[in-house]
């Protein structure tokens, strides 16, 4: 006779799953009221889902090595079903070598697939002052490693934000970080990528 831990779930009901965000301040709820960022607003989403957990390891200001530095402990601490890199943002703003970010993105999806997590990867985009051919090589990262490895990704995490003709107004007052009202939208850009894999 199977055990409770290894009989199917009945009805069509979904497994316990435990999703990781390993992100920046996007987020990590900079600047905002707690409770307000798009991954709190997850695990409201979630919470009809019994026995799943949503841990949030995001940190301000953090690059893909320091994501790629904090990645074996968090998959070791948590042992995650689902993994969320939302990290580049910050490789960009300090002009580092894109070719780096793209190699330590890919190394971090190797690794949280390689404990068998399925992994989203959260596509950014750079704004029009960067220039028109870095902003387009930076966005092809994103696809690219997404492509290369069978992962899930978000084109852009800011559509309906970043592009809209009164962005400004949707910004906090340093122009990078939204506002709340704008976290709700980042997470129906990730939803639809997300869900299937839940």
């Amino acid at each position: 006779m199977a055990s409770a831990a290894t009989t199917p779930p009945k009805g069509g009901a979904k497994a316990p799953a435990t999703l990781l965000i390993v992100g920046d301040s996007l987020s990590a709820e900079y600047g905002l009221a707690r409770g307000t960022g798009w991954v709190a607003l997850l695990q409201k989403r979630l919470a009809s889902r019994p026995g799943t957990t949503v841990v949030n390891a995001s940190i301000s200001g953090d690059t893909t090595s320091g994501g790629a530095a904090r990645l074996p402990a968090l998959l070791k601490a948590h042992h995650p079903t689902h993994v969320i890199i939302e990290l580049g943002g910050n490789d960009a703003l300090r002009g580092l070598p894109m070719k780096a970010t793209k190699e330590t993105l890919d190394g971090m999806v190797r690794s949280a697939q390689a404990t068998g997590a399925k992994v989203v990867l959260v596509g950014m985009m750079m704004p029009p002052n960067f220039g028109r051919r870095y902003a387009e090589e930076f966005a092809a990262i994103f696809p690219a490693v997404a492509a290369a490895r069978g992962a899930a990704v978000v084109p852009f995490f800011l559509k309906g934000v970043a592009d809209r003709p009164d962005a400004r107004d949707w910004f906090q007052p340093d122009g990078i970080h939204p506002q709340a009202k704008a976290h709700p939208v980042m997470l129906d850009n990730v939803w639809p990528v997300l869900e299937p894999l839940l």
